[in-house]
């Protein structure tokens, strides 16, 4: 199947099964690369623990920060299904910088990212992914701002409400009635700013060495694996990775190393159609379809 073809197909299935989706594959080594609407912004959700924590350790890099530094950390809200770590603890915990690195990246703990952020503010990480040459994502908010949501103020059995305001009320230009998911207020970013991003960590030259180790590491940790995952994890392959979830946002970014060798780079950033918490049908086209385009790359 050419190239043409096989991104009109990849369109109709994301439709068909309730998506809009912005990716973007790529050839770490070669550059080459497979995407659709790479470059449209949308809000990051999670995804932006990956900048937090890439400038918290480079922050530690410059001895600005001790990774053995405690702080102690209030409990997070537990009313809600979804939150993890900190985010559920009841009584208030004493963390070194390090562990909360941990938990906010690999245990997506939004709690110890609020943590994070309140050594590193939003405008200081913008800061250093500036300083790095990194461009394309933003950061304006901490993690708290999306424990704010409309499906906070519903019941569990009326979420779908949350989701349908979500989907509906959206305007042309990206923005939303949902600040969470407006493109002017939120944390953004795009698939191919996200790549880059990936890119620069896994073949390090705008970000120090033990640095991008540090936060491959963090993602190689990555405990979330229900979505991209189970397409490219294997005994020849290390597959690591953010999620971001947010109302109908379902994203993942991440890296796939081949025992070969070849190295790719994947974004998948996607909205849904479909008023609905839970999709595993979803997740499963998102993992389909991003490595449909990573085979269609290995063959070129």
């Amino acid at each position: 199947m050419n190239t043409g073809t096989l991104l009109h197909d990849i369109r109709g299935q994301l439709r068909d099964g309730g998506l809009r989706g912005c990716l973007l594959v790529r050839d770490l080594h070669t550059g080459e690369e497979l995407g659709i609407e790479p470059d449209t912004q949308l809000p990051s959700a999670s995804l932006v623990k990956v900048p937090l924590a890439l400038a918290t350790v480079e922050r530690i890099r410059r001895g600005e920060l001790d990774g053995a530094t405690a702080l102690d950390v209030r409990p997070g809200r537990i009313t809600t299904p979804g939150p993890t770590g900190l985010s559920r603890f009841r009584h208030p915990a004493r963390i070194a910088i390090d562990d909360l690195l941990y938990l906010s990246t690999c245990v997506s703990d939004g709690t110890a990212s609020d943590a994070l952020f309140g050594l590193t503010p939003p405008s200081q990480v913008a800061g250093i992914m500036a300083e790095l040459g990194l461009r394309g994502i933003t950061v304006r908010h901490s993690m708290r701002e999306l424990s704010d949501t409309p499906v906070e103020r519903f019941d569990a059995g009326q979420a779908h409400l949350a989701h349908s305001l979500a989907i509906d009320a959206g305007t042309s230009g990206r923005g939303h009635r949902v600040p969470q998911l407006d493109t002017t207020r939120a944390n953004t970013g795009s698939a191919r700013a996200f790549v880059e991003l990936l890119q620069a960590l896994w073949t390090p030259s705008k970000i120090p060495a033990e640095v991008a180790e540090r936060v491959r590491d963090l993602m190689r940790n990555n405990m979330v694996r229900h979505r991209l995952a189970p397409d490219f994890s294997s005994d020849a392959t290390t597959w690591s990775s953010k999620t971001g979830t947010l109302l109908n946002l379902r994203h993942e970014i991440g890296t796939v190393e081949h025992s070969d060798g070849q190295t790719f780079g994947i974004a998948v950033l996607t909205e849904s159609l479909v008023p609905a918490g839970v999709q595993p049908g979803a997740d499963a086209l998102m993992s389909h379809v991003a490595r449909t385009l990573r085979d269609h790359l290995r063959q070129l």
